[in-house]
């Protein structure tokens, strides 16, 4: 289910209630095996995972003009069809301080390509109490990789 950014704060309040809540963010441009292991170990850390998704203006600032290769909707559209992820929220920043702040999950967690000292979000996540876990990248696995291969190809 795709959340309205608008929206984040009390709907996840209300599965705080009842449910511990994890997050992850990030592009998600095209879908790997790396991204649907990330996603599922993430998904381990608690009962609901929630995907910040970077829009597709955060994207091209992030990453350059040529990218995403995916719009947002198609972006979001494959996020919520993997059985590991259970909402969306669209976000416009480059970081997710300010949607971590409002969606306050019980556990945050990036690759680990991060460390605390390099992740802005988790000082957020350690003031109010949350915990932050990093999962190992798959190596070799990643979107820049593939559209490489597909330039070289062409």
């Amino acid at each position: 289910m795709l959340i309205n950014k608008n929206d984040a704060a009390q709907f996840c309040e209300n599965l705080r209630r009842n449910k511990k809540v994890v997050f992850t963010n990030g592009c998600f441009d095209i879908i790997h095996a790396g991204h649907v292991r990330y996603l599922t170990a993430a998904k381990n850390f608690g009962d609901v995972l929630i995907v910040g998704l970077n829009s597709d203006n955060s994207v091209r600032k992030l990453k350059g003009a040529l990218r995403p290769i995916n719009n947002q909707a198609d972006r979001a559209e494959v996020l919520l069809a993997l059985k590991s992820v259970d909402y969306v929220i669209i976000f416009d920043e480059l970081t997710a301080e300010n949607l971590i702040a409002q969606v306050k999950p019980d556990i945050y967690v990036k690759g680990g390509d991060y460390t605390l000292d390099t992740l802005p979000e988790a000082k957020i996540v350690q003031n109010y109490g949350g915990r932050v876990e990093f999962v190992k990248l798959v190596a070799g696995k990643s979107t820049s990789n593939i559209i490489k291969k597909i330039e070289a190809t062409s």
